[in-house]
């Protein structure tokens, strides 16, 4: 924390200087400017991607996993948020589909569904659309 606080007290002589040079010493004065000019653009750009970099960590844990890893055999079909913590989840565990409601600390198994409710092979091939369409994208740019 002490080393946050060493730039703006680093600007501080910059800023004295400015302000006591002479008319006849404008190039001095405008030189200083511009060096705390370049400082404040370059905290604001560093403030601008940790801040995004915040941003997409608190997405990620929000959604999740974009893709399902391979050779699961318990795959997450479905959810739905109901607040900012709960969730209902449909998840598939060997061909049997399952209902599970989530709460901080807790799973509860609602329901255990007799048929399957969502196709996984629907779901699989729009992942894997997804997945192939930029891989395509990726090899044409690596091409061009």
């Amino acid at each position: 924390m002490p080393r946050l606080l060493l730039l703006p007290c680093s600007l501080l002589p910059g800023l004295a200087l400015a302000a006591v040079a002479p008319a006849a010493d404008a190039d001095a004065a405008t030189a200083t400017g511009s060096l705390i000019g370049q400082l404040l653009q370059l905290a604001l750009g560093l403030a601008v991607v940790v801040g995004m970099i915040l941003l997409l960590g608190y997405l990620m844990r929000r959604v999740g996993p974009l893709a399902p890893q391979g050779g699961q055999h318990i795959k997450l079909v479905s959810t739905l948020p109901l607040g900012p913590r709960d969730r209902l989840l449909l998840v598939d565990v060997g061909g049997t589909q399952m209902l599970l409601g989530t709460s901080p600390g807790r799973i509860n198994t609602l329901y255990v569904f007799d048929e399957p409710v969502a196709d996984l092979a629907v779901a699989a091939t729009g992942n894997g659309d997804f997945a192939r369409k930029l891989q395509a994208m990726l090899k044409r740019g690596a091409d061009s």
